[in-house]
């Protein structure tokens, strides 16, 4: 290296590939891309999958996960990562392990159980797993409405007081933050919610007139990573994550691509003025 080289901070993305473009760590590489910041990818799952649904999964198996993460980490410097769909139990475990060898990481868990068109992402036996070996090991957990349940095993919430409650319980996992998604409750206004340091703090934005959610929680925890990697502290990679995706579903929501929930505008931000 001369003394003009510089050395690329790292996001890397630990998810399923999604055929279509529109989620996984195909949404999170675009993410981050249009973040600017350099990112790689270890694949943990391979899916047959569109607008219409998830029309089948292949795991990939735990020992090549780990392989993939290897050779990530020990030449890249990675300064942030984030998990995607995991699918099975033993590539939690194994991804758990191997970055409780390097703590420097910050980590950001989207615990992907269930695809936008309803299809399962996880076994349920992983469930557990998250609990007891991922969780412990995450910077942030950003679960939707229906994967905080799972985790906490209880019913959905149903009003502010109960995301409130269930964004602390998560706390007792031993993640130092939870940031709980609002997008699939009700009403004209998103209320996410924060709890980090022992406080809580609530995000309010319109809800976006759009069927384009496709990725829509990929693409926030890739968001989130993109902004630790550019040195952002944990609330305000939130608060920037939370506007880049209300902003790429509103520039997302006139786009047709498929026949069913497409995908965010990832490149909203690209300049359109030589188009």
């Amino acid at each position: 290296m001369t003394q003009t080289d510089r050395r690329i901070p790292v996001a890397l993305t630990i998810a399923g590939s999604d055929s279509s473009g529109g989620a996984g760590l195909q949404a999170d590489l675009k993410t981050f891309t249009v973040l600017g910041v350099y990112g790689a990818s270890v694949v943990t799952a391979v899916t047959a999958q569109n607008t219409c649904g998830v029309q089948g999964v292949q795991p990939i198996g735990a020992a090549f996960v780990e392989a993939q993460l290897d050779s990530v980490l020990g030449d890249l410097r990675v300064v942030a990562a984030k998990t995607g769909m995991l699918a099975t139990p033993e590539v939690v475990a194994s991804v758990a392990q191997r970055l409780g060898q390097a703590p420097d990481i910050a980590l950001v868990v989207d615990p992907v159980m269930v695809a936008t068109s309803g299809d399962l992402l996880l076994a349920e036996a992983a469930i557990d797993v998250y609990r007891t070996l991922l969780l412990p090991r995450a910077l942030l957990v950003t679960p939707n409405l229906p994967e905080a349940a799972k985790l906490l095993d209880e019913g959905e919430a149903q009003s502010l007081d109960d995301c409130i409650r269930q964004a602390k319980a998560l706390g007792r996992f031993g993640c130092r933050a939870v940031l709980l998604k609002g997008g699939h409750g009700h009403g004209p206004e998103v209320v996410d919610v924060l709890w980090h340091n022992a406080e809580v703090e609530l995000f309010r934005h319109p809800r976006a007139a759009t069927i384009n959610t496709h990725g829509t929680g990929c693409t926030l925890s890739a968001a989130i990573t993109a902004q630790l990697v550019l040195g952002d502290a944990l609330r305000e990679a939130v608060a920037g994550a939370i506007v880049f995706v209300e902003r790429a579903l509103v520039s997302g929501a006139a786009m047709v691509v498929g026949r069913q929930h497409g995908p965010v505008d990832h490149l909203f931000l690209r300049d359109r003025s030589s188009s």
